[in-house]
Parts: structure tokens; C-alpha cells; sequence
């Protein structure tokens, strides 16, 4: 995903419906007339994203004109945040429809009530989610720094026990998983592996000296040492499509270590109670439309869920998906993901 954020920090104005009572009938017995005013049309939107959504400007804008409506965008944090805000806030909506809801805790929106029933008709994907059309997709994986390793002489590690092995003590920064949602698929992703293990393995990596960050834009822009950062662990939880976007002369610094993937859907859906319902759906709609799908890839790191995308002549070599990430069952994921949040944060930190 892109470090760029396009969120403006705004709420959305609610619009006044005006309807006036028909005055007595007329001596004929017909109403004297009828001034009853028709709802006004909304004029605004508010879209809610996560703080790593950065489509084009220009197609932003376009969207705005086509549509005849002032857009204001509002990002409450990353992925986990952005749900918990969503909650926080749900009698009184930051606005209309969201982007950036992920498998990790897509149960946990529709739980709790934060989204119409409402997918884009639009859609060629069968959402996994009532309320949410998936948009794009992509893996989790931990990305090394391939200069780093190479001026050490240090093999890279290729599997997560690896990662908890005295070799690559203080090398590794993760994003928390109690407020990202990259975090939250790593451990999701732990879990697929250690089972009721996964704290154990958790315990490992802090032990090895393991860094925790507040997000992903922390731990990949100001910790890991690749890419355009300049921090000092070699080590982090991104994207597979990461080293794409850290080529040099036809060759990426970094790489994805494709047996620490988790697969990730990121979804978006329209806000119950949002003011401006139509205005939402036609979001969610251009989303899918194929100047947003092809926009994706370059913008926010991520593969269109629409498959039939051309994408940028570098993933092929250097963003591919995993051929077998980590899966967890999305009712586990319901079912136990408040319970590992906690024993995270009592555990580890």
C-alpha cells in the first residue's frame, strides 16, 4: 500500500428534509393546494478510508464532476482503527461508506452493525461478507532488505520460525496487530501455523528482539531499512507487492518472502445511517469501474480484485501472490480475534 493518504478530515452534513402539512379543503370538498416540499437531493459525500488510500487525484476529481457531488475523505487510522472508529461512532456516522475493511475483520463490521446490507450489483467477485463488495486484494508477508543481507552475508530466512531464530535477533519490526490490519493478518497468519501455539511463537519473536509499531507507514517508512527508508531493521510486515515498487536499474533492493504470506481482501461497503445512501453505492461502483481497478496496482500496492486488470509490467517479476498462503477460517477469525487481541496485548505489548 501506498504511504500517500488523500484523507481530508471532515464530517459529513446531514441535509434537511422539508415537508409542509396541506392546508383545509376548499368549500368543494378538493384540497386547496399542496406546497408539500420533495426531500432535497444530498449534494455531498463523506467517504471513510484507511490513512494508506491514494487513488489518483485526477480520478478522484473526476469522480466528484461526474457525479455532481463535493467529496470529503476522512481517515481515522489504519485498517483495525478505522473499524474500531466505525463502532465508536456508529449512532452518529463519520459518513457515508467505507473503504478499507480487510478479512481480518470484516466479521467484526458486520457484527456490529456499522453497514447496510447493500454489494455492488457491479461485482464479479462473490463477496465472502453481507454489506461489503470486495475491491482489491493482495498478501501480508514479511519483506527483507536484500542490500542489508547481502553486505552481511546473512541467508535470508525464509519460513516464521526462521524469523524467531538467534541469527535474525533485532532485525524484525511489525506493525501491532491491535491497531493494523496488516498486524492483525500476521497474526492471523501465525495462528494458521502454530495453532493454539500461535502467543508461544509470538513470545519467540520478542524474545529474539521483535519491534512493534504503532502501523504499517511506521515499521515500513521509518524502521525497515529498505526501500526509502532509513531505519535499522532489515526485516517487516508488508506486502508481496512491496519489492515492485523498490526497483533500481531493473533490480529490486527488497523482497517478499513468500512463506510468510496471508492473503488479504480489502472490501468497501455503505455506512447505515449514511446521509447520502445513492451517493455511497455509486462510490462503492466506481471502485470497480476499470480506471479505478487499473489505478490500484501503482497507488495503493494492491492487485484489482477485478483479475482481468492489466497490471504493471514489474509484478510479474517482482509482486507475485503467493502460490499457498496461510488461510484461516473467517468464522474462526470471528469467533476468537477479540480473545488474541487481548492475550497480545497482555503478553507481548
Amino acid at each position: 500500500m501506498s504511504r500517500l493518504t488523500s484523507g481530508i478530515i471532515a464530517a459529513a452534513s446531514a441535509l434537511a428534509l422539508a415537508a409542509c402539512s396541506s392546508p383545509a379543503p376548499s368549500e368543494t370538498g378538493s384540497p386547496a393546494g399542496d406546497d408539500t416540499t420533495a426531500p432535497e437531493t444530498p449534494t455531498t459525500l463523506t467517504v471513510v478510508t484507511h490513512e494508506s488510500f491514494a487513488l489518483p487525484d485526477e480520478l478522484l476529481a473526476r469522480f466528484a464532476e461526474t457525479s455532481g457531488l463535493e467529496v470529503t475523505y476522512v481517515n481515522p487510522g489504519e485498517g483495525t482503527s478505522l473499524v474500531n472508529q466505525l463502532i465508536l461512532t456508529k449512532d452518529s456516522p463519520l459518513g457515508d461508506v467505507v473503504f478499507g475493511i480487510d478479512n481480518s475483520i470484516a466479521t467484526r463490521a458486520v457484527e456490529e452493525g456499522i453497514l447496510t446490507d447493500w454489494v455492488s450489483p457491479a461485482s464479479t467477485v462473490e463477496s465472502a461478507f453481507a454489506g461489503l463488495t470486495p475491491i482489491d486484494r493482495g498478501d501480508v508477508c514479511i519483506n527483507a532488505d536484500l542490500e542489508w543481507f547481502d553486505d552481511k552475508g546473512l541467508a535470508l530466512p525464509t519460513t516464521f520460525d526462521d524469523l524467531a531464530d538467534e541469527a535474525y535477533r533485532d532485525l524484525l519490526v511489525v506493525p501491532n496487530p491491535a491497531t493494523s490490519s496488516p498486524g492483525m493478518s500476521m497474526l492471523a497468519a501465525t495462528v494458521g501455523v502454530y495453532g493454539d501455539d500461535w502467543l508461544g511463537y509470538w513470545e519467540r519473536l520478542s524474545a529474539n528482539g521483535m519491534r512493534i509499531a504503532a502501523g504499517w507507514t511506521e515499521a515500513y517508512y521509518t524502521d525497515f531499512s529498505g526501500g526509502e527508508a532509513e531505519g535499522d531493521r532489515p526485516l517487516v510486515l508488508s506486502y508481496s507487492t512491496s519489492p515492485a515498487f523498490t526497483v533500481v536499474d531493473g533490480k529490486t533492493t527488497t523482497t517478499a518472502l513468500p512463506g510468510t504470506c496471508f492473503r488479504q481482501v480489502e472490501y468497501a461497503g455503505v455506512l447505515a445511517g449514511a446521509a447520502n445512501e445513492a451517493g455511497a453505492q455509486a462510490f462503492v461502483d466506481f471502485l470497480l469501474s476499470e480506471e479505478a481497478q487499473a489505478a490500484i496496482p501503482e497507488s495503493m500496492y494492491m492487485y484489482p480484485i477485478d483479475e482481468s486488470v492489466e497490471l504493471p509490467a514489474d509484478w510479474a517479476s517482482f509482486a507475485p501472490l503467493s502460490d499457498a498462503p496461510v488461510e484461516v477460517d473467517p468464522a474462526v477469525i470471528a469467533a476468537e480475534r477479540d480473545q488474541w487481541i487481548r492475550d497480545f496485548a497482555e503478553n507481548i505489548g
